[in-house]
């Protein structure tokens, strides 16, 4: 064991209380002894990303939010809206340890061989509480990065690069050929781009501005839909025409985009109809909801004929299917493409500390495109 380790690790917490206040804070707490097949990392980076935020945030309304504690201890509070008590049931007056996954370098490790070959390296993680300084991990859970790789290279290698290759690997397995994809021009848009055009996949984008669709040209995406235009559903139904696609992954999930793109998939599949059917096309059309940027909900006018579904993708229970060795594959093409195909890029780094910021806070919270915040837990210690 290494020594001179430090014996406790701050980190950040999210509690909703029975009242209905969401309580931000930080805690520090004791560092636990390793087995032989753990290693303690030391955190180093760290993302917010879309689905950090559902447990950060618990549904809170940011506009009430308010600072207290100290400049070492800051403590933030919000209201919880009532429609959202019920389903956070489970989890009231539990202090909950925030962050799916970041990278950092290994400073101890237990006595068993896989432990000890991580000493010194760069790894990245998806085991949730990692806004922490330290985190114990088992060696075996870890991606091992190429020497030399930078903790803030490394810090999103697992949600948003393992969703893009989920999303192609669920076109694949349920017998379609291309793909939509909304809030395109996020990190984790960006990644699908460079994924699809890498594998020959026909994509259409849907953004919400100009700017967004010029930065995904850049890229070399080909079919770019900008839901702002007044010619949005027309640029939509063409782009499902010119590619087929059948299978539609939503990171907006309220309003009506969702039954736009069904109901342009329809109009696709139906373009060659030599004869009228009340039941429409009888290609199915799948779209899977994997976000909440808007909190309304799902309107569906139901102009898209009988031969549809709608579902919820979460990427967990997608690699639980997928198995060991699929993972793995996955795993192994985000190590070999994190600085091009899986690069991500940030706005911001905060400290552990100024992520309670109601500045801060108010910033990422928005899920806006091009406001990706880091946070790196040793900064300001």
């Amino acid at each position: 064991m290494t020594e001179a380790l430090p014996s406790t690790s701050l980190s950040l917490r999210s509690l909703v209380t029975a009242e209905g206040v969401l309580e931000l804070s930080l805690a520090e707490d004791p560092i636990p002894t390793l087995t032989a097949d753990q290693v303690l990392v030391r955190i180093d980076a760290a993302p917010i990303n879309p689905s950090d935020l559902g447990l950060l945030l618990a549904g809170a309304d940011v506009a009430t939010a308010s600072a207290a504690g100290t400049d070492e201890r800051p403590v933030v509070t919000m209201q919880v809206p009532e429609a959202w008590m019920r389903s956070l049931t489970p989890r009231l007056g539990e202090s909950m340890a925030v962050g799916n996954e970041g990278a950092g370098v290994v400073v101890a490790a237990g006595d068993g061989p896989q432990a000890q070959s991580l000493l010194g390296r760069t790894v990245a993680g998806a085991a949730g509480a990692m806004y922490s300084q330290y985190r114990v991990l088992d060696a075996a859970s870890l991606l091992v990065l190429p020497e030399g790789t930078a903790p803030r290279v490394a810090a999103s290698s697992f949600v948003n690069p393992l969703t893009a290759l989920a999303m192609v690997e669920t076109m694949r397995r349920e017998g379609h050929t291309a793909i939509v994809h909304t809030a395109a021009a996020s990190n984790l848009g960006q990644m699908l781009v460079r994924v699809c055009l890498e594998d020959d996949v026909p994509l259409v984008n849907i953004v919400r501005s100009p700017e967004q669709a010029q930065r995904l040209h850049s890229l070399g995406a080909v079919h770019v839909c900008d839901s702002s235009s007044a010619s949005f559903m027309g640029d939509l139904v063409t782009a499902v025409t010119a590619t087929s696609a059948t299978l539609a992954f939503d990171a907006v999930g309220g309003g009506t985009l969702a039954s736009q793109i069904l109901t342009a998939m329809e109009v696709a599949a139906s373009a060659d109809a030599t004869a009228y059917s009340r039941y429409g096309s009888t290609k199915h059309k799948q779209l899977y909801i994997y976000g909440g940027l808007d909190r309304g909900p799902t309107v569906l006018t139901r102009s898209f004929g009988f031969a549809w579904g709608i579902g919820g993708f979460l990427l967990t229970p997608f690699l639980m299917g997928l198995g060991a060795e699929g993972i793995g594959r996955l795993q192994k093409r985000v190590a070999d493409g994190l600085s091009s195909t899986f690069a991500s890029t940030y706005t911001a780094e905060v400290s552990l500390r100024e992520a309670l910021s109601l500045a801060a806070l108010g910033e990422y919270s928005r899920q806006a495109t091009g406001t990706k915040y880091l946070i790196t837990p040793h900064k300001d210690i």
